[in-house]
């Protein structure tokens, strides 16, 4: 149960901010941020909307009854976190002139996340069909 709920939140907050954020980069950080930063943000919140919409649709459809399916959704849930949210702190520090460099591994380990997190679920199919 309590998987489910953390799919559901972390699916609407995502989805919440990811709208948030995705305005105000069109609205107030269109012409301040160069062309480069500008697509970053927006990548940072693509990613985040679409995993968004994977865990409200995941908590909706699977039974979180395996691990596999546990794991799959706080891999999800990190993953946006270190993904987009380096992303965001990298194009706002670097803006700012104080590029936060630390921030530059963190993004490929989100990735990482991601991708495994889209593997495990791959695998989760695959089980319930044997």
């Amino acid at each position: 149960m309590e998987t489910i709920l953390l799919a559901q939140v972390f699916g609407a907050l995502f989805g919440f901010t990811g709208v948030l954020l995705g305005a105000f980069g069109a609205h107030r950080l269109k012409g301040k941020l160069s062309e480069e930063r500008l697509q970053s943000f927006e990548t940072g919140v693509r990613y985040q909307l679409l995993h968004a919409l994977l865990l409200l649709m995941l908590s909706f459809n699977l039974s979180f009854t395996a691990p596999v399916e546990t794991w799959l959704v706080r891999l999800l849930v990190l993953g946006v976190l270190l993904f987009s949210g380096s992303i965001y702190g990298l194009v706002f520090s670097g803006h700012q002139g104080r590029k936060w460099k630390f921030l530059g591994p963190v993004t490929p380990v989100g990735g990482l996340l991601l991708l495994a997190a889209w593997g495990m679920l791959g695998y989760a199919f695959l089980a319930n069909l044997f």
